[in-house]
């Protein structure tokens, strides 16, 4: 198998060359690209100034993480989900359905968005109730959900071109990954790694990984990375 590059590296997760420093990692709440902090702080700034602690539940995701999640819910360890967020029987799938399944809600390893460090998970901490786990679920993030406000006054900010840089790829259901409106993503930097990441990049750090439906996954893939992985929202620059 050729050997990737650090460029390339980065994109599958299996490089943090790119993430931030501790300290940055301290102020912004989590590890990301470097140079997706300053804009972080600044939407955290203005959402604060509007009544909301905007905080982030995840960022830089390495490309092991991703796998340890893949393969925790083949296996069942960790619940799949169906679209509705309820818990499917994955011994009744097959590989093919398993595959999909996963992927309606978790990114195949080398394919997540946040191993670029670009993406976040956020939601509000100021709304969340003492003791309460942030499950990051539709009816969190719903218009009537506890996040729902946060999510509003995201999405006046990011119609209005005033959110930082920053905009939803996972807007809409498109037939791919489920709708994530605690998902974010920094538009200028992440335009470019989504043009640089293809199938057969994708196929290199797969082909070398430990991956459960590994066979599956690899005669699939063409139509996966089609469905879920370059089917997203455009990035608003």
């Amino acid at each position: 198998m050729p050997l990737l590059n650090e460029a390339q590296l980065h994109l599958v997760g299996q490089s943090e060359a790119h993430v931030c420093s501790a300290e940055a990692a301290d102020a912004v709440g989590t590890r990301m690209h470097r140079d997706a902090v300053a804009p972080l702080l600044d939407l955290r700034e203005a959402a604060r100034q509007a009544g909301f602690g905007l905080t982030v539940l995840s960022g830089f995701r390495s490309f092991e993480r991703q796998l340890a999640i893949w393969n925790g819910k083949v296996t069942g360890r960790i619940p799949v989900l169906d679209s509705a967020g309820q818990p499917l029987d994955v011994a009744s799938l097959s590989e093919p359905e398993l595959a999909i399944a996963i992927l309606r809600w978790s990114a195949l390893p080398g394919a997540s968005r946040h191993h670029w460090g670009t993406d976040v998970d956020v939601f509000d901490r100021w709304a969340t109730p003492p003791g309460y786990e942030v499950e990051l679920t539709p009816a969190e993030v719903d218009a009537d959900g506890m996040f729902g406000p946060l999510h509003d006054w995201l999405d006046a900010r990011i119609a209005c071109g005033e959110s930082y840089g920053f905009y939803r790829p996972y807007d809409a259901d498109r037939g791919g990954v489920a709708p994530e409106r605690w998902h974010l993503s920094y538009a200028p930097l992440a335009a470019g790694f989504s043009r640089q990441l293809t199938p057969a990049l994708l196929r290199t750090a797969l082909e070398r990984a430990d991956l459960l439906l590994k066979d599956t996954v690899l005669q699939m893939l063409p139509a996966l990375f089609d469905r879920f992985v370059a089917n997203t929202c455009p990035a608003i620059l």
